[in-house]
């Protein structure tokens, strides 16, 4: 947000906002998902208002999978307390039972596998680089926003490789990771321009500063690219939403990647109060009490135990490079 100050804004805040705002722009591209900007243009004009509807004909204020993996991961953390793979496997099952109202093809997969050979993480998939793990991130940057940054590697490839082993994958879900974590310490925007250019550096597929990306699929690549190009260039969470899910395509994903980002940014109060409370309350307030736990386990510090088989998972996992 133009004269925006972003020293003002706490942690807490940014926490609460990143969370709130995953929710919001899930809520939002919904509506959009699978829509081309003519079809979106052709029905909605400028589409800005959390109205449900939608391929899944959602109620108002309702979310998908985005939001209830997020929500679904981030209570195994608690639980643990931290990222255990069996852990956070058992919790996706458990979630995929209860007959969610989206589950995305990869992620049922994953799940398939764990209640099959009971091995939570699945094996190493070139053609596993899908937006899945990277959408469902925010827990493990709340959790681990002050944790060594190989620990907090190790965390997020646990739980992606429930269901998405992909190196590509990886790379640009540690890059959100890594992009989350630097608003939560209030860097500016220009800071996390850096973390994304690193990205495409190591995968040049990101790169984001060509032409404008419309109608982007699953795929992780040009799920970044929507989210990069309205985040860098709009200047106001509102403004970032509009733009991203107007795009459509996987716009549910988009969004709620954007929102969280957006939130973490600019704080909880920059997102448009009638956003806020069109979301269903027992959503928004999943999402107030979530990030607000997780920051307290945070800052309370998991266990010693727990943080010294962080580092040697770490250093098992990080042996093999993203690139």
């Amino acid at each position: 947000m133009q004269g925006y100050d972003r020293r003002e804004i706490t942690l807490a805040q940014r926490v609460v906002g990143a969370y709130v705002g995953l929710a919001v722009g899930d809520a939002l591209g919904a509506t959009t998902e699978f829509l081309t900007p003519r079809e979106i243009q052709r029905n909605y004009g400028t589409h800005r208002t959390i109205c449900g509807g939608g391929w899944l004909r959602l109620q108002p204020g309702e979310v998908t999978d985005d939001t209830e993996m997020s929500l679904v991961l981030g209570a195994s953390i608690l639980r643990t307390p931290g990222v255990d793979a069996a852990s956070v496997a058992t919790a996706f099952s458990d979630w995929m039972r209860s007959k969610p109202v989206d589950i995305g093809n990869t992620v049922r997969r994953g799940i398939v596998h764990f209640r099959t050979t009971g091995e939570p993480l699945v094996p190493e998939n070139e053609y596993d680089a899908g937006n899945g793990a990277c959408m469902r991130s925010l827990p493990v940057a709340i959790c681990y926003w002050n944790a060594a940054p190989e620990i907090r590697i190790a965390a997020s490839r646990m739980q992606s490789h429930v269901t998405h082993n992909n190196r590509q994958a990886d790379a640009g879900t540690e890059a959100v990771l890594q992009m989350l974590v630097s608003a939560f310490r209030g860097v500016p925007k220009s800071a996390l321009q850096i973390i994304a250019q690193d990205l495409v550096e190591q995968y040049i597929g990101y790169r984001f500063d060509r032409r404008r990306v419309e109608n982007p699929s699953g795929w992780i690549v040009e799920t970044l690219q929507v989210v990069f190009q309205a985040f860098f260039s709009q200047q106001s969470f509102k403004d970032i939403l509009v733009d991203v899910v107007n795009r459509g395509g996987d716009a549910d994903t988009t969004g709620a990647i954007a929102g969280m980002l957006a939130g973490a940014c600019y704080g909880v109060d920059a997102i448009p109060r009638q956003w806020r409370s069109a979301l269903k309350a027992q959503v928004r307030h999943a999402c107030e009490q979530q990030s607000t736990a997780l920051l307290a386990l945070a800052e309370t510090g998991i266990d010693v135990a727990r943080r010294r088989q962080g580092v040697a998972v770490a250093q098992a996992v990080c042996q093999q490079p993203t690139s």
